[in-house]
């Protein structure tokens, strides 16, 4: 049948003004004193899956070499933070550091590379698979270039699958036995 003009079994549209819900904000700051005990609680959080799977994922440093790290000079320690909890944690450095450490200065220098390098990355449990992590490396992406340098390096144990996936797909390409860049 035709209907000229308006269809008389047509609904109104009504419009609400809901309010659509905000994406949480994430804040960026640089650690101070006063947080370091509650990043480490963070950190054991973080870690808690992982170090329950196998010993080789052990966070590698005591909570007094943690207190040391943020003493030290040349190392940024970023905390990530929604609503005033902590989300991620960021520890990156502009040169090698730390006496345990088997990277060669040299490879880099080579290569006319300027690698920031990532000691610490990590993403609170009940956050993964939101974006957070892609954040986090998009500022530390943002951090190396305001400071002149070209590449991300970081460390990743062999046998951590999740991780090792997650970095292939940001385009990290694999260096060495458990370096990505």
């Amino acid at each position: 049948a035709k209907v000229s003009g308006r269809d008389a079994t047509s609904k109104k549209i009504a419009t609400t003004s809901e309010a659509v819900e905000e994406p949480p904000q994430i804040k960026v700051k640089r650690i101070h004193r006063r947080d370091i005990n509650r990043v480490w609680e963070f950190l054991k959080i973080s870690f808690r899956d992982v170090n329950a799977e196998t010993v080789e994922y052990q966070r590698p440093r005591s909570k007094h070499r943690f207190e040391e790290i943020y003493e030290e000079e040349g190392i940024e320690q970023l905390i990530f933070e929604v609503d005033g909890d902590i989300v991620a944690y960021a520890e990156c450095s502009y040169e090698v550091t730390g006496s345990d450490n088997w990277i060669n200065p040299r490879y880099f220098e080579k290569r006319d590379m300027r690698p920031l390098f990532v000691d610490e990355l990590a993403v609170h449990p009940n956050y993964n698979g939101r974006g957070v992590g892609s954040f986090v490396l998009e500022q530390l992406h943002h951090l190396a270039r305001v400071n002149g340098l070209n590449h991300l390096v970081l460390e990743v144990a062999e046998n951590n699958e999740r991780a090792l996936s997650w970095y292939k797909k940001r385009d990290f390409k694999k260096l060495d036995a458990a370096i990505f860049m």
